[in-house]
């Protein structure tokens, strides 16, 4: 039998219906199918054969390059003949060659634009925000987006060429003598008023738009005052030279106006440079973003049909069959379906041993696989993956504002309003009182300095910088915080509650104590009971099992298995009977127990150790005891806790017994056993009625609502997904050690974010009484020039953003 080339049905090859290709014979089922393969364009491509329609058939078709065909849904294509494809795998039937898998078009992207003070502020298109006039940024990072950073490259441009053009305007202002006897008076005041306007209205636009647009929305801003006090310099100053004979005579200094372009462009070059060292800040604390975007491989390899693609990541959906090479990253999470390797799953858990993976292993997205190819399911993709995750909640917490924000808004909205109310109260007094002549040319000196000094941009920073670093400088440690809110929540907790399963231990059951009668060694009663129970499903047959492989045990081969549900499991290993399991049903078999190893399985069991009895012939040969271990890390994690001055209480649904086990061991102050969901909820809720103020520790199911009712909700990150979503803080590595990391780290960044107020309320707080000449009388020198003043604000800016750059050093280990 043959296949039809258009239709795909089994064809008798002794039809007559066929035709010859390229030396190949092709046979039809029915003349409708050789005419469209003879002639495919005089067909009609949705016709159908022997009675079918098309829509029943592979019917092949023809579009425009693959992205058309992935959109029209017919996802397999020739590479050697543009426009043929179709719905199910075939061979070409102009070349023959088997049709290859198009790569269907990527979703398109939605983009969206916000203010990193003001999230609330979304804009489809890059811009100023109408607020503040900072730079909108993307809300929704892509790998796409890469380094490039075209509003830095435009800064720098604008920063430059005012820098070059303020250089000579400075050079024409302080040898002004010199130059008006070499070109005069009035040219060297032109060639000012050109430069100085190149350098406001061009390299400065970015500063007089937002200035203007403040204005207009009526929010004002820093931008508001730079505008305006720049303006009023550049437009006093023109208005000196093209109409001098409008000023009073007493106004000339050496034959002339006295003209401030210099003080202007200057003033505007300052801005400039502030603008782009805090742009090129803000790049610097969006680098573990870009380090973790880094870490997902640009492409998949999708199997279908047998046949592997190479095809853009976007593209993958939930269920597809991946396969993953040796040294290639895993593409999304998702389960292994085929094979075996080891893959190094550092960026989740921070250790370099390679994790051994098998079928029904879950798989991470970004891991690398470092040996065996294997086949994997997709189970998650594009912004579900735990690693877009992550590189979603550090940005959305980068974005965010703590509560402590609010006041430097407060502040801001009376302050603009205040410095221009002092600058018109300057200039009236300068003015009217004329301390000094010329009069009004001091006032509009002295009014514009107090419009610059004054400039609110450090106290606009003071917050977000240290709230930026600070959520990055955990995120380079393995500590997500979700907001700026939770940030500064946890400076103040006094309380941690833990779960203890997975939290403080392991969470799943392995062998602590392995004893024996004497009679036999320790490695030889393990291999009799890992042989018999490893063809248990049981967890503690699974923790026998994996602790024999551990100690290289080799298991033998057992005959007759026998599984009694909660009593225990029997089988004949190299012909001699094995029961393993309860005390109880060892004692029904006719096993005696009444030996010096039953007040061992005892002062276990008071231990909250679970012991499983192993006879060997009737004869009680020893005993294994199986618990959830407590993490190697516990210990001193809750000892750092407690430095810090927390208050430590466990909840847990286990036994009373192993509760106060535990508590003892680790030394907790309080804990409470055989709690529900509810009950956990209930204690985290009734604790912060009491005025204290809680974070809880969990990662399972059963700890989302304590989580979410808690101050802050501490998740590790080997935990549940519904645990995380319920958290405000997630513990990449689940090593409590890393929320001691988060409390040190959150007392820094509040600590910073003060100092910073302090850096921008000393600033205003000295300079504007002294540019609006309050230590006049005292001194004539103690004035502020414009350019000074410009110069002072901008070390305000500086002395912030250095001092919350100081977070990316800060110890929290």
């Amino acid at each position: 039998m043959a296949i039809d080339p258009i239709c795909g049905m089994q064809v008798d090859e002794s039809t007559d219906i066929t035709a010859t290709r390229d030396g190949q014979t092709f046979y039809f089922c029915c003349a409708h199918c050789r005419t469209k393969f003879l002639n495919p364009e005089t067909v009609p491509l949705s016709g159908g054969c022997c009675g079918t329609t098309g829509a029943e058939l592979p019917v092949l078709t023809t579009w425009d390059g693959p992205e058309a065909g992935a959109a029209s849904g017919s996802p397999y294509i020739c590479p050697m003949c543009p426009g043929v494809g179709s719905e199910q795998p075939a061979d070409c039937p102009k070349c023959g060659m088997a049709l290859e898998l198009a790569q269907p078009a990527a979703p398109r992207r939605t983009v969206v634009y916000t203010c990193p003070m003001h999230p609330e502020i979304e804009e489809t298109e890059s811009g100023a925000c109408p607020r503040c006039g900072m730079d909108l940024e993307l809300k929704t990072i892509d790998a796409s987006d890469g380094d490039d950073d075209q509003e830095l490259r435009s800064m720098a441009r604008r920063f430059w060429l005012a820098a070059a053009l303020s250089l000579p305007v400075c050079v024409l202002a302080m040898a002004g003598r010199a130059v008006d006897a070499w070109l005069g008076p009035q040219p060297n005041s032109w060639l000012q008023a050109v430069l100085s306007g190149v350098v406001l209205f061009w390299t400065g636009w970015p500063v007089f738009s937002r200035g203007v647009l403040s204005i207009v929305t009526r929010q004002l801003n820093m931008f508001t005052l730079i505008a305006i006090g720049t303006a009023a310099a550049y437009l006093y100053s023109l208005a000196a030279v093209m109409m001098p004979t409008l000023f009073p005579d007493d106004l000339r200094v050496a034959g002339r106006i006295a003209v401030y372009f210099e003080a202007a462009a200057v003033i505007i070059t300052l801005v400039l440079l502030g603008q782009l060292l805090e742009l090129k800040a803000r790049r610097r604390t969006g680098g573990a973003i870009r380090e973790l975007l880094a870490l997902a491989p640009p492409t998949a390899r999708i199997v279908r049909d047998g046949r592997e693609t190479e095809v853009v990541l976007e593209v993958v959906r939930v269920g597809e069959t991946l396969r993953v090479r040796p040294g290639e990253k895993v593409p999304v999470d998702g389960t292994l379906s085929e094979g075996d390797s080891a893959v190094d799953e550092s960026l989740v858990t921070g250790e370099s041993i390679p994790v051994d993976k098998h079928v029904g292993d879950v798989l991470i997205g970004g891991s690398l696989n470092q040996t065996g190819s294997f086949l994997m399911r997709a189970d998650r993709v594009g912004q579900d993956t735990m690693l877009s995750q992550i590189v979603n909640m550090v940005a959305t917490a980068q974005r965010s504002r703590a509560p402590i924000q609010k006041v430097a808004d407060a502040v801001a909205g009376w302050f603009v309003p205040a410095v221009l109310i002092i600058a018109v109260i300057t200039f009236v007094v300068w003015a009217v009182v004329q301390p000094r002549q010329p009069a009004l040319a001091w006032a509009v000196v002295n009014s514009v300095a107090v419009l610059i000094i004054a400039c609110p941009c450090a106290l606009g920073l003071a917050t977000p910088m240290s709230v930026v670093v600070g959520i990055g400088r955990g995120a380079r440690d393995g500590v997500l915080i979700r907001n700026a809110e939770v940030l500064q929540r946890l400076e103040k907790v006094d309380t941690v509650v833990v779960d203890k399963t997975g939290t403080l231990t392991e969470g799943r059951p392995a062998l602590t104590e392995c004893v024996t009668d004497h009679a036999i060694a320790e490695d030889e009663l393990l291999q009799w009971a890992a042989s018999v129970e490893h063809n248990s499903e049981h967890p503690v047959a699974h923790a026998i099992v994996q602790a024999a492989g551990q100690r290289g045990i080799a298991l033998q081969s057992v005959e007759e298995f026998d599984s009694v549900t909660g009593r225990g499991v029997r089988a004949r290993v190299q012909g001699r009977q094995v029961l393993v399991g309860r005390r109880s049903w060892l004692e029904q078999e006719g096993v005696d127990c009444g030996t010096a190893l039953c007040d061992q399985a005892q002062a276990l069991q008071e231990q909250g150790r679970t012991v499983v009895f192993v006879a060997i012939d009737q004869q009680l040969s020893g005993l294994l005891a199986v618990s959830d271990p407590i993490k190697e890390s516990t210990s001193a994690a809750l000892r750092d806790l407690r430095n810090l001055g927390m208050w430590i209480v466990m909840l847990t649904g286990d036994n009373k017994r192993t509760a106060r086990t535990v508590a003892l061991e680790l030394e907790i102050n309080e804990f409470q056993a055989g709690t529900s969901p509810e009950q956990k909820y209930e204690y985290v809720s009734t604790m912060r009625r009491e005025g204290r103020v809680v974070a809880m520790a969990g990662d399972g199911i059963n700890d989302a609502p304590a989580l979410a009712e808690a101050d802050v909700g501490v998740a590790m990150g080997t935990g549940t997904d519904v645990a995380i979503e319920s958290a405000g803080v997630t513990l990449v590595k689940g090593d409590l050690r890393d929320l001691v990391k988060a409390l040190r780290l959150s007392r820094c960044t509040m600590r910073n974010i003060r100092q910073n107020f302090v850096f921008a309320f000393g600033y205003n707080a000295v300079c504007v009484p002294i540019a609006a000449g309050v230590l006049y009388p005292i001194s004539e020198h103690l004035l502020l020039n414009p350019m000074l003043a410009a110069a002072a604000m901008s070390c305000s800016s500086l002395s912030v953003i250095g001092n919350a750059l100081r977070l990316r050093l800060a110890r929290i280990d």
